[in-house]
């Protein structure tokens, strides 16, 4: 099949319409948000087990998850008053089910692989979060998947080179990466 020079450079620029139209509905769809509020709670939440005791880490970790738990539920929830339609309604169940599902066989695999300390846990859920927002980043924009590969490689690399930085190292990396690149995403696409 031939195809002229003109019929291909048409192609090529609906392509590229549909990159920039998925951009631009990702950047308005939220996506940014829920990756600084991540972000945040991954930069607090992993400074205070870096330099806090081991006896108030589980109320600080239990205190902003639920904090981002709740104001991801409110943005979700607003957000889903200005989409309405029943295709919509029924992505976000399922992408509700797959996360719970996630949540589930992770647990599944820290119980049976039982962990001799907490930083490969800490590193297993790491692993888990990022392979989740990878599927998600395939099926909605696969534009969003390369920085779940750089932040799942930042947590190997230091988990086995700095061990007694890793906490340090997810907060300033794993948490401020996600928040810069929201922010990149909101003022770039």
């Amino acid at each position: 099949m031939d195809i002229s020079q003109t019929e291909a450079e048409e192609a090529l620029d609906a392509i590229q319409s549909m990159a920039e139209k998925t951009r631009r509905s990702i950047a308005e769809g939220g996506t940014y948000i829920t990756l600084i509020l991540t972000g945040v709670i991954w930069l607090l939440g992993f400074m205070a087990t870096q330099f806090l005791s081991t006896n108030i880490i589980g109320y600080i970790w239990g205190g902003l998850s639920i904090l981002g738990t709740i104001l991801g539920f409110v943005m979700g929830f607003r957000r889903s008053k200005q989409i309405r339609s029943p295709l919509t309604i029924q992505m976000v169940r399922r992408v509700g089910i797959f996360w719970l599902i996630l949540v589930l066989f992770c647990l599944a695999v820290i119980f049976v692989a039982q962990p001799a300390d907490g930083k490969r846990a800490v590193l297993l859920i790491i692993l888990f979060i990022m392979l989740g927002q990878m599927a998600m980043g395939l099926l909605l924009s696969f534009s969003t998947v390369w920085w779940t590969l750089l932040i799942a490689g930042l947590a190997l690399v230091g988990y086995f080179l700095f061990p007694d930085i890793f906490y340090l190292w997810m907060s300033i990396l794993g948490g401020g990466g996600m928040i810069v690149f929201g922010l990149y995403i909101r003022s770039r696409w």
